[in-house]
């Protein structure tokens, strides 16, 4: 199973399922749930910057992937009440691209960049000057005609989204004047973004369920969305008017899902520690190659929430599994 059929994994999959993560999406601030601290700021910074009427400061956007960076982008740009463009760091291939969006701005707007550490370098680049300024210099013409040309731009809000904060360019990463760190959702949160989700989806759901799945959410609100629609599915065919722990525990034990929300893919990464390298310590290099997973698979979707849970930990000769996660898997642990 590849990370793209991973019912648990943050990545978002496909055309439709963005469409309806749309749906389910918060407008403002006040809808937005979890992330407190953040919001706080972000509040603060868009209100004075709305009584100064200025351009909010460019806002770096960070954490692991379905944590709402995309949704709060689009909040603030409806709570600064302006325009939203967007895209996505590898769909900006040549400088022109670049341009062709930068130009479409107007004063106050958001240009909303996901994936911005995989943006070119030549495009990268081109963005010092727009950010710190608001203006590039295009090159037209060839060979010795060619010469630079000043292109002022109205004042702009770029908000930049990153799973790899680590990845961005030194320069890139200080013209960013406020920086989000995106956190996992407490259970708590994550209840009631299902009952939010649900009424959205017309699903009668009970507090029990809401819990039962945010249980296996790995901490995560589009993985607690995809669930409930998954789970809804089985209660409609099913016959049930309510979503409750019964048949969350019937659907997701057929979609191979545990009570702390490991699929195969998790529970294949720590067996193969367990049984081939006694738990670790394991490289990373060499758990990719026994499990058949991308080392970058492992890196970013499979390790940060088994080390969230405490079911594994890096260490400077590599990766061990915990007595914690022995227990999760009725396997003995030998200190040894």
């Amino acid at each position: 199973m590849d990370d793209e059929e991973r019912i648990v994994s943050a990545a978002s999959n496909d055309a439709a399922e963005e469409q309806v993560e749309g749906s389910l999406r918060p407008q403002t601030l006040n809808d937005y749930i979890g992330q407190e601290k953040l919001k706080q700021e972000i509040g603060v910074y868009i209100k004075a910057a709305k009584q100064r009427e200025e351009a909010l400061d460019h806002v770096l956007l960070y954490g692991p992937p379905g944590l709402g960076k995309t949704t709060m982008a689009v909040i603030i740009a409806n709570e600064l009440g302006v325009n939203l463009k967007q895209a996505s760091g590898p769909a900006i291939e040549r400088p022109g691209d670049l341009v062709a969006l930068l130009n479409e701005l107007t004063p106050g707007d958001v240009l909303f960049i996901d994936e911005i550490h995989r943006l070119p370098k030549n495009v990268e680049e081109i963005l010092y000057s727009a950010m710190e300024d608001y203006y590039i210099d295009i090159v037209v013409g060839q060979d010795a005609g060619a010469h630079a040309v000043h292109f002022p731009l109205p004042p702009f809000t770029l908000i930049g989204a990153t799973t790899r904060a680590g990845m961005l360019a030194a320069p890139l990463r200080d013209r960013f004047g406020i920086n989000g760190h995106m956190q996992y959702y407490t259970e708590n949160d994550l209840v009631a973004i299902i009952h939010r989700s649900a009424q959205v989806l017309h699903t009668a759901i009970s507090r029990e369920g809401a819990h039962a799945i945010a249980r296996r959410s790995r901490g995560t609100p589009r993985i607690a969305n995809r669930l409930l629609k998954r789970v809804r599915d089985f209660a409609e065919v099913a016959g049930k008017e309510t979503v409750d722990p019964e048949i969350v525990d019937y659907a997701l034990q057929l979609l191979r899902i545990d009570e702390r929300g490991l699929d195969e893919n998790d529970r294949r990464v720590l067996t193969t520690m367990i049984e081939l390298y006694g738990g670790g310590p394991v490289g990373l290099t060499t758990i990719a190659a026994n499990t058949g997973e991308e080392a970058e698979t492992v890196a970013d979707m499979i390790e940060p929430y088994l080390m969230q849970i405490g079911f594994l930990k890096r260490t400077a000769r590599g990766r061990v599994v915990t007595p914690a996660a022995y227990e999760h898997l009725g396997i003995p642990y030998n200190q040894n």
